[in-house]
């Protein structure tokens, strides 16, 4: 069976395809990422004749409707999306979003005395040698002895015949030809994304979830055009909240939609904890309204996909929209999406440098809407969310393979039950082995963003510990005041004594500490430093330290995790003491994971 066909179509065709909708474009909200200088070269090669490259389309498969007839599936683009937007700008003159999000037009300019193209710029629309815009006379809005005319009127010096045989020409753009790939519409998403890769030799990696926004975004019967925007709007408020008045001001149809009111709080909300895209919600609201992990399944069922009987019937493809419309509009109910980052800060995890595992969050939030959906209790709720969070980030669950772990965790959560399968999943991974060898293993680390050392710093959040020789300042404070992470033995030191990178900068030597104190501390060993602090104790004195008990020194210190031997330690005792408070770091993690 041929996988896929190849062959030609001028230009008028393809776009007079797009316009009536046999091509399904998604129509993306993101801003034209082509610079107007490269619609100006696609021009100029049409013009020349030179090849301009492949467009990919999908052909949808048939689905049976209720009466037994077949609906013909469209054809949708999946590769080609800028070539196509840049054809429509410049010769069908249809506005395209900037970077900014503002619909501009981008001109091309034509000069027929020496048959260059140029992006119009003030310049060139001063100048006589130059056609303003090709747009009207290649879409047939101007006749060629019209166009010759008007030139010859500025330029009456111009050979006429020469200039009616270029304009011509240009006029001839229309008709050059564009390749497309049609791949067949029983190929699955995996055939599909491989024969993409290969076709395409700029490195693009096409997602699972970029089928999956190509389809609802081509879909108007059952609203999936707006399910789209309603995704990369929410995205965008959430960076942008000016982005609100261009949703207002230009896209009126969709502002009057449910599903721009289901996102409008955004405009005045604020986030950068969570800081969800666009395959993050369609991850939640997949997983929680499906119980599956699959994004090549969401693409099957929104086609219509029986899975028993391998047909598609276009009553599966309607209760398929309606439950991804539902899983998407609870993703973005400001309420769940509240509360949901509440029970993040109150684990401790109180900023996105905390937080290491994205696909951990999303399906946290997923189990989350889940749980509300089954109608368990808030307090529940909240504890077993925390719990398998802060599990999945400690073994990685969804570091590798995480369609297949997701697709697995759901439906063994919708089988058993959350309380029957995250006890299953703690005996499995958080053994006894896992808290004295394992995590000690773990933090043997010199990297910051280690899941047990973000883990460790979100434990200290959570028990609102003091930050490391400071009587006041929390380890909190200084998270959210972007304070730095200090050496308990200075980085200097251990330098002047032989240690490499890779020894003085490991976790287990990490603190919080405020600013001033650290200058204080500078390159002196521990047992000098915290031996002054205690001279200053008794002085009455605050010079480095703003601790004026010794209780509260030893204290502090313990709260920090860090052993008390470190009181006389010099650079020879480093190594013990990397030993050793990973072993108080630890038992800190297994303490804040019971406490959840």
């Amino acid at each position: 069976m041929a996988k896929y066909s190849v062959h030609q179509q001028p230009v008028e065709t393809l776009l007079s395809w797009i316009k009536s909708g046999d091509i399904a474009i998604p129509e993306i909200q993101r801003p034209f990422v082509w610079k107007a200088t490269k619609v100006r070269d696609l021009i100029d090669s049409l013009y020349q004749g030179y090849p301009v490259g492949y467009i990919i389309t999908w052909r949808n498969p048939d689905v049976k409707l209720k009466n037994g007839e077949l609906s013909a599936g469209k054809k949708v683009l999946i590769d080609g999306q800028q070539r196509i937007t840049a054809l429509t700008a410049a010769i069908v003159g249809q506005r395209v979003l900037n970077k900014n999000y503002k619909e501009i037009n981008i001109r091309i300019a034509f000069n027929p005395l020496n048959e260059k193209f140029e992006v119009l710029n003030k310049a060139y629309e001063k100048s006589p040698e130059w056609i303003n815009n090709i747009n009207p006379i290649v879409n047939d809005e101007i006749t060629i002895s019209k166009a010759r005319k008007s030139y010859m009127e500025l330029n009456p010096q111009a050979d006429e015949d020469l200039i009616e045989q270029r304009i011509e020409k240009l006029k001839k753009i229309k008709n050059q030809q564009v390749g497309i790939i049609e791949l067949d519409a029983s190929l699955d998403i995996d055939t599909v994304t491989e024969i993409f890769i290969r076709i395409n030799q700029k490195g693009v990696v096409l997602s699972n979830a970029d089928f999956v926004m190509s389809k609802i975004a081509s879909d108007e019967q059952h609203d999936g055009n707006k399910m789209r925007k309603m995704i990369d709007y929410f995205c965008r408020l959430l960076v942008d909240k000016g982005f609100n008045k261009h949703i207002v001001d230009n896209d009126t149809q969709f502002a009057a939609s449910k599903y721009y009111k289901a996102i409008k709080w955004m405009a005045t909300g604020k986030d950068d904890l969570y800081c969800p895209d666009y395959i993050d919600m369609l991850r939640v609201a997949f997983t929680f309204k499906f119980s599956r992990g699959k994004f090549s399944d969401l693409v099957a069922l929104l086609s219509g996909r029986n899975f028993e009987t391998r047909t598609y019937e276009n009553e599966i493809a309607v209760a398929s929209y309606s439950k991804l419309s539902e899983g998407l509009e609870a993703f973005v109910n400001q309420t769940n999406y509240q509360r949901f980052i509440m029970i993040l800060k109150s684990a401790g995890l109180i900023s996105r440098k905390l937080i290491s595992s994205q696909n951990s969050l999303n399906f946290a939030y997923a189990l989350y809407l889940k749980l509300r959906d089954d109608g368990l209790s808030e307090p529940e709720i909240q504890g077993y969310v925390k719990r398998w969070l802060v599990l999945s980030v400690f073994i990685g669950r969804y570091s590798g393979s995480a369609e297949s772990r997701i697709d697995e965790d759901i439906k063994q959560i919708n089988t058993k039950g959350i309380a029957t399968y995250l006890l299953q999943m703690e005996q499995v991974h958080l053994g006894e082995g896992f808290w004295d060898f394992g995590l000690i293993n773990d933090l043997e680390s010199s990297s910051v963003n280690n899941n047990a050392y973000t883990l460790y710093l979100a434990a200290q959040v959570n028990s609102n510990s003091d930050a490391f020789l400071s009587k006041s300042m929390t380890i909190t404070s200084l998270i959210e005041q972007r304070g730095d992470i200090h050496h308990i033995f200075p980085k200097q030191y251990l330098i002047a004594n032989g240690y490499p990178q890779k020894a003085y900068n490991q976790v287990a030597n990490f603190v919080y500490t405020e600013q001033a104190t650290n200058i204080k501390i500078g390159k002196m060993p521990p047992n000098e430093y915290l031996g002054k602090i205690k001279e200053q104790i008794n002085d009455g004195v605050n010079e480095i330290s703003t601790i004026d008990d010794n209780d509260a020194l030893i204290e502090n210190i313990r709260i920090n995790d860090i052993p008390l031997s470190i009181i006389q330690a010099t650079h020879s005792d480093y190594n013990q003491f990397l030993i050793d408070r990973r072993k108080l770091m630890a038992k800190k993690l297994k303490t804040y994971y019971e406490s959840l």
